[in-house]
């Protein structure tokens, strides 16, 4: 028996890495609505957003294609689709979210906090849930990378000097930078180290269902 081309690994992947993008945007402009920081890109492109127009989705888009650009000139480092899905599906979810003002603004403290950390969680499920699928690194992983190639430096020491580096330029452009930054730099790394595995167990065990059907009928 054939399995069907819709029930295949490569489409639940891409169903998942959606998906996993769908949820990170939600949880940016939850974060974004907390008005108590993001993260160092975010930062970035919301002060791009204040300075110059645009919408902050076109901006992340924006920034993305220009480091996918540089990540191929300082290491060769080719794009693949799921970098430039990654880039577009990240940006329309971001805008579409703010643009349904689904999310309303709150104005206590106590509130504002609370919002932060579900934004927080949000997005390191949704991170777990995009990488999960193993389809290709984001563009500021790329140039990451990238410069890891070129310098020579470790790459706690290139993300750190990149971070550091749009984080001022963001502040400088008028881009929120708060205690939610910090936390942003402190918890989102080992949140995604417990989310990744989850949802590759998630996603493995429908696999392993179809490999059992597809060997019992044949």
């Amino acid at each position: 028996m054939s399995v069907n081309w819709m029930g295949s690994p490569i489409v639940i992947r891409y169903a998942m890495f959606v998906l996993g993008l769908l949820v990170s945007a939600f949880g940016c402009v939850l974060m974004i609505k907390a008005n108590l920081g993001v993260s160092p890109w975010d930062v970035f492109h919301i002060g791009l957003q204040k300075t110059f127009g645009l919408t902050i989705g076109l901006w992340t888009q924006i920034v993305g294609a220009i480091v996918i650009l540089l990540s191929y000139v300082l290491a060769k480092i080719k794009p693949t689709f799921g970098m430039f899905l990654n880039m577009v599906c990240f940006g329309l979810f971001l805008d579409m979210f703010l643009w349904l003002n689904l999310i309303p603004s709150v104005e206590g403290m106590a509130q504002r906090i609370v919002m932060l950390l579900i934004g927080l969680l949000v997005i390191s499920v949704g991170i777990g849930m995009y990488i999960s699928p193993r389809l290709g690194a984001g563009p500021r992983d790329s140039f990451m990378l990238a410069m890891h190639e070129r310098m020579g430096w470790s790459i706690q020491k290139v993300r750190l000097i990149i971070e550091i580096s749009v984080l001022l330029a963001g502040a400088a452009l008028g881009g929120p930078v708060s205690f939610g930054t910090v936390l942003v730099a402190l918890l989102t790394g080992p949140l995604i180290q417990r989310t990744i595995p989850f949802w590759e167990n998630v996603m493995q065990k429908p696999y392993g269902m179809t490999e059992r059907l597809h060997r019992k009928a044949s």
